[in-house]
């Protein structure tokens, strides 16, 4: 049973990180290229409502504490998904992307770029 709920939290984080992956995209480009609209809204929601979460949970992963408890070795949600260098990569990639496109957009909003 432990093996099953350690399958669903693992498919559960794959795909809350798929979507918090893509929503860097709409933020990057309204960054790259200005234009506003309700994809940015839901895309700097969804980025805010992780952060909320991260910050509130002491800066861990609530699903890699469910991971740990159902038996991950690691205590880490993905690692059956994707290797611990690939995750690290992809997570450096993804955050990066996003800090970019946050910055990018702070810079129209308060005006160097506006």
């Amino acid at each position: 049973m432990s093996r099953q709920r350690l399958t669903l939290v693992r498919l559960t984080h794959d795909v809350v990180y798929v979507v918090m992956a893509t929503a860097t995209v709409p933020v990057l480009y309204a960054g790259l290229s200005e234009p506003m609209g309700p994809w940015l809204s839901v895309a700097l929601a969804l980025i805010a409502a992780e952060v909320a979460v991260f910050v509130g949970f002491g800066m861990k992963c609530p699903l890699a504490i469910v991971a740990k408890r159902y038996g991950a070795e690691t205590g880490h949600a993905f690692e059956a998904t994707l290797s611990p260098r690939t995750s690290r990569v992809a997570f450096l990639a993804v955050d990066a992307i996003g800090a970019a496109g946050l910055t990018l957009l702070a810079a129209r909003w308060i005006g160097p770029l506006g």
